[in-house]
């Protein structure tokens, strides 16, 4: 349980997966510039997808704001 990110890693410019627990801030843990996060909290799926978090994630993607995430990701690479 946690957030599961999408960072860009400014010494290696390259883009990296990076989990963080609880409420643990992704550049202040890690040193990546986040992208995209995804809460994987059982709170944050729950209701709607019960123990099947592999669907939540699914949909997630579907309706994920990828025109943000280039932004940052150009954003980051500067």
């Amino acid at each position: 349980s946690g957030w599961g990110w999408l960072g860009f890693n400014r010494q290696e410019q390259r883009l990296q997966i990076a989990t963080c627990a609880n409420q643990d801030p992704l550049q202040a843990t890690t040193g990546l510039s986040p992208i995209f996060g995804i809460d994987v909290w059982e709170h944050a799926y729950y209701l709607q997808y019960k123990n099947v978090r592999a669907d939540y994630v699914k949909a997630i993607f579907q309706i994920a704001n990828w025109k943000k995430a280039d932004e940052l990701l150009q954003k980051a690479k500067q």
